[in-house]
């Protein structure tokens, strides 16, 4: 190991035996905590080749199980966000691909820190869980089109490991680390196409637009490598994505998008990723043609129908997907006003965020408990004119000192200009 770390550290080339040996030895327990810091931070430094990045994805999705879902009928397909602000994309994707007959068999996660996670908005849901066997996982697929779960423990195991130690040695930033963290993880999910959403600006762990195509490149380079079908699409995360920020809140915001009512960026962003799941699929002969017929889904109510029925299957009460308001909702509400006229120039998702965080709907630790029910609504965002006095933004909250917190926080996070603004591009490019 000695070795491994010295050549990396001096800007060489690691082989497959190399990385290989690091991988194993590091799940087996044979190889210390602090001599992979030292690799990692080598790697931090000096990066790695596309083959290289290659080549660690492939041991760390080695490294445990890989789901066979050849017993699925048809071409599977996976979506996966790198986070940000609002984004319940996919609540409204699943349904709206599955209703048009594209299996969905999909991993998330829980979130941590600002960003939120698709299995506790999903729990906002009375009885829902993801908490479902391989095989319940297999049988769900085949009989409603859509089944989610959470990462099992022996699924990319190497990631897991690798993820803790990056986050307390300051290394999570380097590119092929984040590549092949993501990647092994879907790659072992067992999924025939894979469609990224990588977020761009400052919600995004991605500020930069260059530095979030560069990531898209790679993973969608290490997809292909391994005979998986994967393209990325580049989307802005400069404000939150919709206008319902907080678990419950953005369920009912994803209903809304169902029923075709919901916020022109999250419906528009849904039917970009939603089209290429569909091409990839074989049930659509171009991206035009899928569109049209997700919006058809939307408008018939066979997206809606398909959401109610996969919550039912997995343990939800699919009543509460045809009325919203029986979802958990918090007790207080403190509105935030525009102290003076002109436009908002941008919203920081981050701090957006945070306010969500602060009113307890996310976590700082992955043991907290979080409040399904508290939120934010951006009653204006970004290149919406506003008057002195007009209501900006609204917090939800059930703690009166956590509610003021987030409005403090809240104000921080608008700008203002006295001219027009225009809104960032929601779709920024695409990599295929």
């Amino acid at each position: 190991m000695v070795d491994i770390i010295k050549k990396k550290r001096d800007g060489y080339t690691l082989t497959k035996e190399e990385i290989d040996f690091f991988i194993n030895g590091y799940v087996q327990g044979e190889i210390p905590d602090y001599q992979v810091a030292a690799l990692l931070m080598a790697i931090y430094f000096q990066g790695m080749d596309d083959e290289e990045t290659h080549l660690l994805t492939d041991a760390m999705l080695h490294s445990g199980e890989v789901l066979d879902l050849s017993a699925i009928k048809g071409f599977k397909v996976d979506k996966h966000s790198t986070g940000g602000v609002g984004d319940k994309t996919s609540l409204v994707l699943t349904p709206m691909v599955a209703s048009v007959g594209v299996p969905v068999a999909k991993m998330s996660g829980r979130g941590l820190g600002h960003t939120g996670g698709t299995i506790d908005k999903l729990e906002s849901f009375t009885g829902f869980s993801t908490a479902i066997t391989n095989e319940q996982f297999i049988k769900n697929v085949n009989s409603v089109g859509i089944a989610i779960m959470g990462q099992t423990k022996d699924l990319a195991p190497a990631d897991k490991l690798l993820y803790a130690l990056r986050d307390v040695t300051g290394t999570v930033g380097n590119m092929s680390l984040i590549a092949s963290s993501i990647m092994s993880k879907k790659l072992a999910a067992g999924a025939d196409g894979i469609v990224l959403d990588v977020k761009c600006g400052s919600g995004a762990f991605m500020k930069k637009e260059k530095n979030a195509f560069e990531l898209a490149r790679k993973m969608v380079n290490i997809g292909k490598q391994a005979g998986v079908k994967t393209i990325a699409v580049i989307s802005d995360m400069d404000q939150p994505l919709g206008r319902n920020v907080g678990n419950a809140m953005e369920v009912e915001e994803a209903i809304d998008t169902l029923r075709g009512q919901g916020p022109e960026d999250l419906k528009e962003l849904c039917l970009t990723l939603g089209s290429y799941m569909v091409t990839f699929a074989g049930k659509a002969g171009s991206s035009e043609e899928a569109r049209q017929m997700l919006t058809d889904a939307i408008s018939s109510g066979k997206a809606l129908d398909k959401f109610a029925e996969f919550v039912k299957a997995q343990g939800g009460n699919s009543d509460e997907v045809y009325h919203p308001e029986k979802l958990p909702h918090a007790e207080n509400r403190m509105t935030i006003k525009a102290e003076s006229d002109g436009y908002i120039s941008s919203i920081m998702s981050e701090d957006v965020g945070i306010a969500s965080l602060l009113l307890g709907g996310g976590r700082t630790s992955k043991d907290d408990v979080i409040d399904l029910s508290v939120g934010i609504h951006l009653d204006k965002k970004v290149g919406d004119e506003c008057k002195k006095g007009d209501v900006i933004a609204t917090v939800y909250g059930n703690d009166q000192d956590r509610i003021e917190s987030a409005v403090e926080r809240l104000y921080s996070a608008y700008s203002f200009k006295m001219t027009p603004v225009k809104p960032e591009e929601l779709i920024k490019g695409i990599v295929d």
